[in-house]
Order: C-alpha cells, then sequence, then structure tokens
C-alpha cells in the first residue's frame, strides 16, 4: 500500500463530513492525553490493586499493550475514515461483531466523562473543605458535562490546540513532583520493596489478586485506539499513524512506571491509603500530610487534575462522538447521526453522549463509583481489543493484497497477532474477576441500550439498507 496523504478537500461548496485540519502531532495528543489522565486521582485504586509494586504492574502493562498498539498501528492505514473497531471487526469477522466492539470500546470512552467530572468534583469539594454532599457532586458534574458539551461542538482546532495545552502541562507537573518526592529526603527503597506484592484484591482461582490487580491496570492505558477515529480528518501520510498509536503507548507507560517508583518510595503503602486518601487522591494527600507540603500539592493538584482530566474528557468525547458519526454514515446507526454543525463537528452524536454521561452519573454509588468506573473501563476495553485482535488475523488471511506496501506490518506476522489476542483475552477474564456489583449494573444498562439499538438495525433498518464500509477494494456491503 503506498504512502498515502489525507489532504483530498470536499467537493466544492459542500458543507458535510469532517474536516481535514489535524496535523500528526493533533492525532498524538488526542491519544496521549486521553490515556494520561489517571496519576493523581486513582493513584490510590493502583495501589490498591498493585501495592508498592505499581510501577512494575506499569511497566509489564505497558509491554502486555504493546503488540496490541502494533497490531492497530498495521491495521488503522487500511481505512481512511474513522470508525476503528467498528470497520475492523465488521470485516474481519461480520456486521454483528462490528457493532458490538464499537460499543464495547465505546463502553470505556463513554465512561470517562462522567468519571472524570466526579473526580473533578470531589476535588474541588476536597481542595477547598466544601464537605460536598454526593447529590451536589453530582450537580457539579452535570455543569461540567455540559460546558464540555458545548466545547464539543466548537472548532476541531480549537479543541485539539486546549487538549494539547493541558495534556502538556500534567505532563510537566507530574514529571517535577516526581522528581520533588524523589529528593525529599524522605524517599526511600525499603518502602518500594516492603509491599510489592500487596493488593487489596482477593485472589480468585487460584491466581494471585496482584495479577489481577495488574490486568485491571488496562485502564490507564486505553486512549492509543482513538488514533483510527480521527484519520478521516487528517492532514498526513495515514502510515504515520503508527507514530501516534505507538508514541503514545510508551510516553503514558514510561511516566507511570516513573512515577508510581518515586510514589511507591515515600512511605509504606498502608500509610499511602491511611484514612481519607484511600478514597483518590492519594499522592496530593502523602504530599501534605507526610512531607507537610502546602504550595506545590495545590499546584499539582490543579494542573494535573483539573487540566489533565479536561484533556482525557476532550479525547474521549471527541472519539465517541466520531465513532457515533462512523456509524452513521455506514448505516449503524440512522442516517441522523451523520449531521454537523456550521464547525463541522456531529450534533446528535454530542447530544446522546451527554445524555448517556448523565445517565450514567445518576447511576452512580455514593461509595463505590470510583472503582465501579474504572472496572467497567477495564472490561469493555478489554473485550473490544480482544475480538479486533481475532478480527486482524482473520483479515490478514482474507485479504493479504491489503498488505502489500503497508511499512507498518507487524514483526512476526500472525504470531504476534495471536499473542496480542491471547493477551488480551486473558486480560478481559482477569477484569470479570475484579468486577463489583455496580461495575456490573452499569455495564448491563449500557449494553441493554446497545440490544436494544442493534435488534432494531437487524430486524428493521438492515433489511431496507446494507452496511457500506470503504476498504482498500473500493466500497463493500456486509
Amino acid at each position: 500500500m503506498s504512502d498515502i496523504t489525507n489532504n483530498a478537500p470536499p467537493p466544492a461548496g459542500e458543507d458535510t463530513g469532517l474536516k481535514r485540519s489535524l496535523k500528526l502531532v493533533f492525532v498524538y495528543t488526542v491519544a496521549t492525553g486521553s490515556i494520561f489522565t489517571y496519576v493523581s486521582y486513582w493513584d490510590s485504586v493502583f495501589f490498591g490493586y498493585t501495592g508498592s509494586g505499581t510501577f512494575l504492574a506499569f511497566a509489564l502493562m505497558t509491554l502486555a499493550i504493546l503488540p496490541v498498539a502494533l497490531v492497530y498501528s498495521e491495521i488503522s492505514p487500511l481505512f481512511k475514515t474513522a470508525g476503528g473497531e467498528l470497520i475492523y471487526n465488521t470485516v474481519g469477522i461480520n456486521k454483528h461483531f462490528g457493532f458490538f466492539a464499537s460499543w464495547l470500546i465505546m463502553a470505556a470512552w463513554i465512561s470517562v466523562p462522567p468519571a472524570v467530572v466526579m473526580a473533578v468534583a470531589t476535588f474541588i469539594s476536597k481542595q477547598f473543605n466544601l464537605n460536598l454532599s454526593f447529590q451536589t457532586t453530582i450537580l457539579i458534574g452535570v455543569v461540567i458535562l455540559l460546558l464540555v458539551f458545548f466545547m464539543s461542538l466548537q472548532d476541531i482546532q480549537f479543541l485539539v490546540k486546549a487538549q494539547a495545552t493541558c495534556l502538556f502541562a500534567n505532563i510537566a507537573t507530574t514529571l517535577i513532583t516526581a522528581v520533588l518526592i524523589l529528593t525529599s529526603g524522605h524517599w526511600s527503597f525499603d518502602n518500594v520493596i516492603g509491599s510489592f506484592s500487596f493488593s487489596a484484591l482477593d485472589g480468585t482461582f487460584g491466581i494471585p489478586g496482584w495479577v489481577i490487580g495488574m490486568a485491571l491496570l488496562i485502564t490507564p492505558y486505553f486512549g492509543f485506539e482513538t488514533v483510527p477515529q480521527m484519520v478521516e480528518e487528517g492532514d498526513f501520510p495515514i502510515n504515520n499513524t503508527k507514530k501516534a498509536i505507538c508514541g503514545s503507548v510508551i510516553t503514558c507507560g514510561a511516566i507511570y512506571s516513573i512515577f508510581f517508583f518515586c510514589v511507591a518510595g515515600l512511605a509504606p503503602v498502608k500509610d499511602l491509603l491511611a484514612g481519607d486518601a484511600a478514597n483518590g487522591f492519594m499522592t496530593i494527600t502523602a504530599m501534605q500530610n507526610i512531607l507537610g507540603w502546602k504550595f506545590w500539592p495545590v499546584v499539582y493538584g490543579f494542573v494535573s487534575i483539573l487540566m489533565g482530566m479536561t484533556a482525557s474528557i476532550l479525547g474521549f468525547w471527541m472519539s465517541t462522538a466520531r465513532m457515533l458519526y462512523s456509524m452513521g454514515t455506514k448505516n449503524f446507526l440512522p442516517s441522523a447521526f451523520t449531521k454537523v454543525n456550521k464547525h463541522q463537528q456531529p450534533i446528535l452524536p454530542n447530544i446522546f453522549l451527554l445524555v448517556v454521561s448523565i445517565t450514567f452519573i445518576l447511576l452512580m454509588n455514593a461509595g463505590t463509583f470510583m472503582n465501579d468506573f474504572f472496572n467497567l473501563m477495564s472490561f469493555g476495553c478489554a473485550c473490544a481489543y480482544a475480538l479486533t485482535m481475532i478480527s486482524a488475523v482473520r483479515m490478514r488471511h482474507k485479504h493479504p493484497d491489503w498488505y502489500k506496501g503497508n511499512k507498518n506490518v507487524v514483526k512476526g506476522g500472525d504470531a504476534m497477532r495471536i499473542l496480542a489476542m491471547v493477551i488480551m483475552i486473558a486480560i478481559a477474564f482477569f477484569c470479570t474477576l475484579g468486577q463489583g456489583v455496580g461495575s456490573w449494573i452499569s455495564f448491563a444498562v449500557y449494553l441493554g441500550i446497545g440490544v436494544v439499538i442493534w435488534l432494531w438495525m437487524l430486524l428493521v433498518r438492515w433489511k431496507k439498507t446494507p452496511v457500506v464500509i470503504e476498504t482498500p477494494d473500493g466500497e463493500q456491503t456486509f
């Protein structure tokens, strides 16, 4: 396949469809910003799952995710429209798997906005000692979602530049914080090795809780798969998507591992998770209570929580809207999902995402929402990845001619693709062992919505109009 550039302008006078204007660096920041959001709030979840060995769990998860990222890098250049999992699994298996694979990955993406806005609202309450009730926190979360919704209807350049600013500010303050902790005088390697195998999760079927906890750490990595959602708006050689996909994983994996290694040496895990720190903001609390710092925890908190999480919300919000838009263009959803505003932003997908996000917030449990949503993201993401790896193997054998000239073909061929598939199936299984009742309720509600839509498409719409996908061989019906 030639190194095709996505720079074809829309037909003269046409004001529909997505706008081709994104540089590669912004596609990279969309993916990296989507991934890199969990450091400051979910740190207590990480240490509760994998103790002081959290940094090693992140390093191992980086290695586990890379084969999947490489397979995505291989198949992403084959298709030039938004859709990702929707396209890969439809072409690789069939349209039913395509629908549910995309619905599963969106379970992870859609979980982010409600979980993150609740984290922001909780941080505001904690930082200013407001002692807000859970109902008030929900109200603040809804207001933030409305603000994000209105931002999402603006020009794509405004969105990606705002996200990039938030991302790089978050990365800078996170690395500075790691150095400050390491050189604080309180850091000790004995703290790192003291609770290395600790996990608050119970072992199941002979599988240690630490291993289950490591599998659940897939959540802080998903986001690289947002890259295929942005290719329709890219003006760079499509084979360069590998730089954005793998670059985002490596960047975030390295920072996660470095940062949590530094945090682990600050104090024993039981001290880090003592009191209210077990409910979030563990590192910020440790800097305040253990180190006695006043100024820097506030600076770090505002940048990492407010700006870092804004970057994540915008990344996943844009990607979800584009997936829903793609489902409309390919006849997986009504054509109304393809309508765009004057900024060429999908209208109904953004409205749908707002409604679902608010519904998720209203379903939250005051005591467990942080873990419920974290685990829900892990499970939905792992299942979607596993299906996509299966489709990648089938696609390679069904259409070998598509891969000619593709410089991103994975080394090792089917061995690497199957390895990625096995890793994801294993992680999906481990994630089921860590799910709580709240996670399953949220997942059941979301999946139920998907089943209703799928049945309507199956029994009504697909009988009249087929699914149409643009492939390297031209448009094909499914």
